[in-house]
């Protein structure tokens, strides 16, 4: 497995492609790095971490929930890392994704209590805080997706509380092979 963990990460994949620019005058990120990768034109550190999600069977992103969303380093990693032609293709989306042989599993912590992350919150439900980091990215690139594993504000919780959190991790992944993905689709997210 793969687990990327951001709490102690450096931002210092490349930004952007060796050699030239496919289009110096209208620069397109997405663009960019698809010509980058078709021609072998990416950073040795972007082409490193592509390996290593290729030899992964799981992929397990562990993170505090910030802003509603996983960390900005993150979001870098993937935007970086899981570019058009490695991890999905147009053509090719969702079921049919370039990871398809892929699972993923997000496991994070919150700064607020489950309470806070239900419909009848403020809040909301957590599932529409999923929603674009598991389907829109994860599922997007064809990898399946487990049921996340949150673990509601540990900062505010008892000595005793946060231990039960740990035990609860340690006995998931000792089942982890075991489990189904979850339905990603609209239903599973916003019933």
């Amino acid at each position: 497995a793969l687990i990327l963990d951001t709490r102690n990460a450096r931002n210092d994949c490349s930004l952007l492609p060796t050699g030239h620019l496919h289009n110096s005058e209208a620069f397109n990120y997405g663009v960019e790095t698809w010509e980058a990768y078709k021609r072998g034109g990416l950073s040795r550190d972007l082409v490193e971490e592509q390996k290593k999600v290729q030899e992964a069977d799981l992929l397990i992103f562990q993170f505090p929930l910030f802003w509603f969303n996983m960390p900005a380093i993150l979001k870098g990693w993937m935007d970086r890392v899981l570019v058009q032609g490695f991890a999905y293709d147009l053509s090719k989306a969702y079921d049919g994704g370039l990871l398809q042989d892929k699972l993923s599993l997000f496991s994070f912590t919150t700064g607020g209590s489950q309470e806070m992350y239900s419909n009848e919150s403020i809040s909301g439900n957590i599932r529409y805080v999923l929603w674009p980091m598991q389907h829109g990215i994860m599922h997007f690139c064809g990898v399946k997706v487990l049921e996340p594993h949150i673990c509601y504000a540990p900062e505010h919780a008892s000595e005793e509380k946060r231990k039960e959190m740990l035990t609860a991790w340690t006995q998931r992944l000792k089942t982890l092979w075991k489990e189904e993905p979850i339905d990603c689709s609209p239903e599973w997210y916003f019933k």
